[in-house]
């Protein structure tokens, strides 16, 4: 077992050292030779050196090394702290400031460091006789660090020399361990024992110095500003206006002398309702989604809390009371995530700290911290425990720059690659709404003037009676083609699709995010967390001399080992499962329920082994605690001793674990890298009829070893080797083998060579399952997807593969190995490369964004791999914002070469994440996804819609959401759109021909409000079918308003125009009542008669709800379907919501009276009969227009839609973007 190298002593009280230690730190302090603490460490080695043999490799050194670090350590460790001991007193300015510790975190170099202390010593005062235990000795042992450890250290080879265990790599070891302490130290005054004072004054001093870790949350719209923003609408506006104008003339100027207001004011005052009820609809929605979000965002962070040590003790705060200075416990056994950015402080704990920064880097590979590296916030520790010392907070910590960049865009550094603008569906919403309000005014302003020409020229009526009553007239026809309902709608109808999206696994933020999905051409996609599952799972295993690599994600590598007809003996396999479950850390554990996996905690790699066991019936934990030397429970603890332990080094690159056997000696188990195992094999298992037997192993196995090797390698995967060895009685652990070297050419342990190969594993970060489909189905809608990921080439192509973004045909030779090497020119491109080509360098020295390299490239790009936090907001810029499309020569060309389709408008991006660094390029896109259990809470923030399951495939529902959203819309419009046509045309026919429309404003209001707003909600209420997934995506520029939705609104709208013409001119005769006009006009009928509600206008007003109920069943249907009743029993909601709206028509015409306009007592049978007979009738109506559409055809109208299109697209501007 090897000796613990990396303990320190209990405490660092001067008062506990030897009397050798104190006389070596006597030494130091009267000889000024040695005022370098590192001096006494190679004093303690000569020392220890002069009583050891020499090794053959470095003169003994490396053996004194091991037997005398301890006590090394020790003095060191006590001489740092007296060195030290002695710093600025409190209150003093710091001598570094938040700006040079958060250049620090950018760097994350042992120079920047360097500098860094350099800079805190020029603070101190300089050094005079006698001073040897002030500032002045801080200052000459700084500068002293300064020059070791600022040597720049560019060559690989040297780096991984300095990772070793070389006397030169110790020496290093010890220095930054040194200079960490200083910066705690000496620079921001705290110490590793006991942490700053906990004195309130001192945090807030520290808090004004270097900030607070608190960064304000995103600012949240107030109910009100909500408010403002939803009147905002061009509708709402007009409506206003209307609704004000009404009031006023008709409780002024549009009163006849001695005449009482009564209910006049009726119908101005429901058009402001109306507004009323919109707005706060509106604003409600958007208020407590929200608040939703912010109260799971602050019960989030209220659970999130730190060990830090105050005044000598560990005190547990939460996240946002951290300062700098702040000494953190971190311990990898609670997953802690690091809430600021730190340095690590000395000595390294056994088995040192690894960290998962995927979540800012991309990379699922856990990096190896020492004392003096920097560790960043957001990122969380998996293996082992450290002390690190905090030094940077909130906005200066690397993550806080980029949750400042999300929240308030303005407090960062601008990039030039904003650019917001407003959703696809609302661009084009906006647009007809103003056409709306163009062609109302125009139609009123037309009823105005035709009725002054009739009046005036024509007649002999009172120029001021009869210019009011124009004008009201006038007003009313404007109120006709507003589509009042149409903002509510539009609100109802995400408002219904967000709250079922949320359902099926979508957490929509923003209403608009529904529909803006729907129309995404490009989805670009990290590749931790979002392809694959962030969990390390084995997936190919080499045993017994035959290769189970499984290639199917919905399968486990167990069960497709145990189903192979050659799988393994089961002695093998209990072998293997032993293996594992002895040769791994105690900190490794996985619970299942059933074969679920409910918790695992510890090293990924050992938890992906140990998911294998179980895979393969056995329980891992069961094998721990049964085996004699390995458990700690019951009985057999007692016997924990007699198993030994070899950690794993970077040496070695390997772990080992000996337990004894029952007859005598004992069994090892080893696991490590592939080379370095199989270089340590003698023997190996293979399969024959008798089952499995161990037999020597030859030169051609291990070249078989090294291809599978090589080959799980090129899919991305890592490998790792098994191996084990029966031992004797009596073994010296501690031998050391003659002809077998570490990996850093230190003599090898005799127990970890002549062993029997076991396996060869492939480990991985897995795909999800459901991917690969999920994919195929954004590949059939239409929709590219991207992968972007920080991996290397060689991974990202074999997940993109994998996944089905990489197909056949992006490869050279489609037949060969699927490599990054026989790809496509651009299918696939590093990072640095990407950077190299889509920027150019301006007269000034600054980077500017090319947008036509970027569009040579994006065509073909596939997979961004090795990219950088920025790449992605690059990506979404550079494709929103790419004209490619309008060069139809090179459109065409590409797709006889390349077979690559080019979407005939502007893309509409995608972008999904889970980490921190995908923050910004998550707020830039279109529509932003986030992880919901994944994703870190800025990207959460920064995104529009939250994936709650962390599941690809969600994107899938959202796309078919998002575009059910869009034609529901559409199916509203064309329902809404053909009751404005026919009352436009009404209400300017009356105002024609009688200066009256036979339609009353509260009549039309009543369609447009309350019955247009329930059919919103029944339209939108179709649940999406997977016919949605089987078109291509919406153009950004194209019309909401297709070509076929023209033929359905203007035949519909024909046909009512007609019945209620004829009800108008012709009802009287036919049915026998009086003419409406007549009725409703003073002295109309006879002299002295006072005007009321007419039968004959309450026919058409009922005739013409029902006509738009049954178009209601019409407008379901955008493609001139045949059978319109489809699917209408698998909504009952829709059938529920035609039903209440026509008992309510039935409540309005029988009791409105005089609120509704309509005759008193309401309709007998007969005039209801006709009411609902004409409505019928938009039944075969729509039957007809389908046939008149197809025999005139849709080409014609198509062309000329496109040229349309592409002629205003060519007007859209690209952003000039400045990088400084």
């Amino acid at each position: 077992m090897e000796p613990d190298h990396n303990s320190r002593p209990e405490g660092d009280n001067i008062d506990q050292l030897s009397e050798q230690d104190r006389t070596t730190m006597k030494t130091l302090n009267e000889d000024d030779t040695l005022t370098d603490p590192s001096v006494v460490l190679m004093v303690e080695m000569g020392k220890a050196e002069e009583g050891e043999g020499k090794s053959p490799r470095f003169g003994g050194l490396v053996q004194m090394i091991d037997t005398s670090l301890r006590s090394i350590q020790s003095a060191s460790s006590a001489l740092l702290h007296m060195t030290f001991a002695k710093v600025s007193e409190p209150g003093a300015p710091f001598a570094v400031t938040s700006k040079d510790l958060s250049e620090l975190c950018s760097e994350r170099t042992h120079q920047a460091l360097a500098r860094l202390l350099s800079k805190a010593a020029l603070s101190l005062p300089e050094a005079t006789a006698g001073d040897a235990e002030g500032l002045a000795n801080n200052r000459l042992q700084i500068e002293a660090l300064v020059k070791r450890i600022g040597v720049e250290d560019d060559d690989n080879d040297r780096r991984k020399f300095l990772a070793g265990d070389s006397p030169e790599a110790l020496q290093r070891k010890h220095d930054m361990e040194m200079a960490a302490i200083a910066l705690a130290t000496v620079v921001l005054r705290s110490k590793p024992e006991e942490g700053i004072t906990n004195e309130a004054s001192d945090i807030e001093f520290r808090r004004t110095a270097f900030g607070s870790n608190a960064i304000a949350e995103k600012k949240l719209d107030s109910f009100l500003k909500l408010c403002w923003n939803a009147v905002q609408d061009f509708v709402l506006l007009m409506l206003i206006a209307l609704g004000v104008v009404g009031i006023l003339v008709e409780t002024t100027i549009g009163l006849e002398p001695g005449e009482q207001c009564g209910h006049c004011w009726l119908e101005g005052a429901a058009i402001l309702a109306s507004v009323c009820i919109v707005v706060l609809v509106t604003a409600g929605i958007d208020y407590a989604k929200q608040f939703a979000f912010v109260r799971l965002t602050r019960s989030l962070n209220e659970s999130n809390t730190k060990m830090v040590i105050r005044d000598g003790q560990q005190l547990s705060v939460t996240d946002d009371e951290i300062v700098v200075g702040d000494i953190l416990s971190v311990n990898a056994h609670n997953l802690a995530s690091i809430p600021a950015d730190c340095v690590v402080l000395g000595p390294s704990m056994s088995g040192g700290l690894k960290m998962n920064e995927s979540a800012l880097t991309g990379e699922s590979v856990l990096i190896t911290k020492h004392p003096g590296d920097i560790v960043l916030s957001g990122t969380t520790a998996i293996q082992g425990s450290a002390k690190m010392v905090v030094i940077a907070v909130g906005k200066d910590s690397v993550a806080g720059k980029i949750q400042a960049r999300v929240y308030e865009s303005s407090d960062a550094d601008g990039d030039g690659l904003d650019c917001d603008e407003d959703s696809p569906l609302f661009v084009k919403l906006e647009k007809i709404a103003k056409q709306i309000g163009i062609a109302g005014t125009f139609a009123a302003a037309l009823s105005l003037a035709v009725n002054c020409i009739k009046g005036f020229a024509f007649g002999d009526e009172d120029p001021k009676t009869a210019l009011i009553e124009y004008f009201v007239t006038a007003i009313t026809v404007l109120a006709v083609a507003v589509p009042e309902g149409l903002p509510l709608a539009v609100t109802l109808a995400l408002a219904y699709s967000s709250n079922k999206m949320m359902k099926e696994q979508n957490l929509v933020k923003h209403l608009d995010a529904c529909e803006t999905m729907g129309c995404a051409t490009t989805i670009c996609t990290d590749k931790t967390g979002t392809l694959t599952a962030n969990k390390m799972t084995t997936r190919a295993i080499y045993t017994t001399k035959t290769d189970f690599s499984c290639n199917d994600p919905a399968v486990h590598l167990g069960e497709f080992v145990t189903q192979d007809p050659h799988s393994p003996s089961d002695e093998t396999v209990l072998l293997i499962a032993t293996l594992v479950s002895i040769d791994t850390m105690d900190e490794s554990t996985v619970k299942f329920d059933g074969d679920n996996l409910v918790d695992s905690t510890g090293n990924p790699t050992e938890v992906a082994l140990l998911m294998l066991v179980h895979q393969l019936g056995h329980n891992s934990q069961q094998i721990r605690d049964s085996t004699r030397g390995r458990s700690d429970k019951g009985e057999l603890s007692e016997y924990l001793a007699d198993g030994k332990q070899i950690a794993f080094s970077s040496a070695r690159k390997m772990m080992s674990w000996a337990v004894p056997k029952q007859g005598g000696g004992y069994r090892i188990y080893c696991k490590g890298a592939t080379e370095v195992l199989v270089a340590r094999c003698t023997h190996e298992l293979i399969h024959n009829d008798s089952g499995d037997a161990s037999v020597e192993m030859n030169e051609e196995s291990r070249q078989d070893i090294a291809k599978v090797a090589e080959t799980y390698a090129k899919r991305g995967m890592r490998t790792l080797g098994l191996a084990y060895n029966d031992l004797p009685d009596g073994v010296d652990f501690d031998a050391k083998s003659e002809t077998l070297l570490n990996s850093d050419g230190t003599e090898a342990l005799s127990i970890e060579t002549g062993l029997t190969f076991v396996a060869l594993v492939g480990i991985e970060d897995p795909l999800r399952k459901e991917v690969p489909e999920a994919i195929e189905k954004c590949y059939n809608a239409g929709i590219d997807v991207r992968l972007v990921t920080g991996d290397s080439e060689m991974t990202a192509v074999s997940i993109a593969y994998q996944a089905g973004i990489l197909k056949d045909f992006h490869f050279v030779d489609p037949n060969a190995e699927k490599i990054a090497h026989n790809l496509k020119p651009n299918v696939l491109m590093e990072g640095k490369k990407f950077r190299r080509k889509v920027y150019r360098i301006d007269d000034e020295g600054n980077k500017e964004f090319d947008q036509t390299a970027f569009d040579a490239i994006w065509p073909h790009l596939r997979v961004l791999a090795r990219s950088s936090p920025d790449d992605k907001l690059t990506l979404a810029h550079g494709l929103n914002q790419s004209m490619l499309f309008t060069d139809k020569k090179l459109c065409r060309q590409l797709k006889r070469e390349d077979d690559i389709t080019i979407f005939p408008d502007r893309q509409v991006v995608a972008m999904t994440g889970d980490g921190t660094n995908d923050a910004p390029a998550l707020k830039r896109a279109d529509i932003g996804f986030a992880m919901g259990i994944a994703g870190t809470q800025i990207a959460k923030d920064a995104a529009d819609i939250i994936l709650l399951d962390d599941n690809f495939a969600s994107i899938v529902t959202a796309a078919k959401w998002g575009r059910n959203v869009y034609a529901s819309i559409q199916k509203f419009l064309q329902f809404q759109l053909t009751v404005n046509i026919a009352a436009v045309v009404t209400a300017l026919v009356g105002s024609f021909a009688y200066a009256k429309s036979p339609l009353a404003a509260i009549q039309l209001l009543w369609v447009n409000l309350i019955m247009d707003s329930l059919a919103s909600l029944a339209l939108a209420s179709e649940p999406p079918t997977e016919e949605l997934l089987q078109r291509a995506p919406t153009n950004r520029s194209k019309s909401i308003i297709a070509e076929r939705m023209w033929f359905n609104m203007l035949g519909q709208a024909f046909y009512q125009i007609a019945v209620v013409m004829f009800l108008l001119f012709a009802g009287p005769e036919v049915f026998g009542f009086d003419d409406g006009h007549l009725v409703e006009s003073n002295n109309g009928l006879y002299p002295g008669y006072k005007k009321e509600n007419s039968l004959h206008y309450s026919l058409i007003f009922n005739a013409f709800v029902w006509m738009q109920l049954f178009n209601e069943i019409n407008s379901r249907n955008l493609n001139g379907e045949v059978n319109v009743f489809r699917g209408m029993e698998r909504n009952p909601l829709f059938c529920g919501i035609l039903l209440i709206t026509a008992v309510l028509q039935v409540i309005m015409v029988e009791f409105g009276g005089l609120a509704m306009h309509v005759v008193d007592g309401g309709l007998d049978g007969k005039y209801w009969a006709i009411s609902m007979a004409f409505g019928a009738g938009s039944l075969p109506v729509q039957q007809v227009i389908n046939l008149v559409y197809k025999t005139i055809g849709e080409k014609s109208i198509g062309m000329w839609r496109e040229r349309r299109r592409v002629d205003l697209s060519r007007r859209i501007s690209t952003m000039h973007i400045d990088r400084h």
